[in-house]
């Protein structure tokens, strides 16, 4: 075990506190070598001792289904905070306003504000991964975007302190959101509108069917790879170049949905980086159009 928390800090810890261990297992892509330190909370009154104890040098990542992230085979340096299955509350106003922590799974938030008879989240059921990833890259599928129902989000520092700040403080774009430095996202607030629970539930089904159809749900991936150009699919784009099926070692280019890179089971990291830019190159070559990626690409190469 490495040094950064005190034996007598981790006596007080009510988390889990592993060791070296294998990010493969909290990403959906199902690679990445191991954290130097990871830590699963026991809440965020945990969380917080946690980083107030914490040196301050530490390197620090947060991951919540690991979604939208590649590690590379190397893993990663400091700590690793997990955030699914860890902050898991959710709630709900009279007012039809919905709190959800960063650990809570995008889908779950979508049903549960349906099932409480409010609209406006049905499409954050297409999202594959928690509502602290959602609204740190403004996710967003099926026409909606995350930030566009947040009222307040909650964020936390280095210092274990929580801040509330409002949409106003933050640079909102498409799969791009700007805050305060060394603060990340430990709850939403969401506000919608009066719906129809049948309703919204039938919306969800369909939008998920509409999801297994066209995506190629069941497979070790990320979801989308790369950003939608301006007037543009980047699916279409990959597609128009004949790269569906493309593979790279044990990753594949998508044969249901060209903006999908799936492990085929043996995939390393390396094998899907390489791949990504094998296929943003040969779309910048054939069409001068230069993708940007939406996943996320962290740690070190073996």
């Amino acid at each position: 075990m490495n040094d950064f928390i005190s034996n007598a800090v981790r006596k007080e810890l009510r988390g889990k506190l592993l060791p070296f261990e294998s990010l493969a297992h909290y990403t959906s892509w199902r690679t990445g070598g191991p954290a130097e330190c990871l830590y699963i909370p026991a809440d965020l009154e945990d969380l917080s001792f946690f980083l107030r104890e914490l040196p301050k040098q530490t390197p620090l990542t947060w991951l919540g289904l690991g979604s939208n992230t590649l590690v590379r085979d190397g893993g990663l340096e400091g700590v690793v905070l997990i955030t699914q299955g860890a902050l898991a509350k959710l709630d709900s106003k009279e007012d039809l306003t919905f709190r959800a922590e960063a650990g809570v799974a995008s889908a779950q938030l979508a049903r549960f504000s349906a099932r409480n008879g409010a609209q406006g989240l049905e499409f954050m059921a297409g999202i594959p991964g928690t509502v602290g990833g959602a609204l740190a890259m403004n996710a967003g599928c099926f026409g909606g975007e995350t930030w566009s129902h947040v009222v307040k989000v909650e964020t936390m520092n280095r210092q274990g302190e929580i801040k509330i700040r409002t949409p106003q403080e933050f640079d909102i774009a498409y799969r791009h959101v700007l805050g305060p430095l060394d603060e990340w996202f430990i709850a939403g607030h969401f506000a919608l509108t009066q719906g129809d629970k049948t309703l919204s539930l039938d919306a969800i089904r369909q939008l998920l069917e509409k999801r297994s159809a066209t995506q190629p749900t069941g497979t070790a991936n990320c979801g989308s790879v790369f950003r939608n150009p301006t007037d543009n699919f980047a699916g279409r784009l990959i597609e128009s170049c004949g790269l569906k099926g493309k593979t790279f070692g044990g990753a594949q280019v998508s044969e249901k949905h060209a903006n999908f890179i799936i492990n085929t089971q043996t995939a390393t990291s390396k094998e899907i980086e390489n791949l990504i830019m094998d296929v943003g190159n040969i779309v910048h070559e054939k069409t001068g159009i230069r993708l940007i990626t939406e996943v996320r690409i962290i740690g070190k190469n073996t």
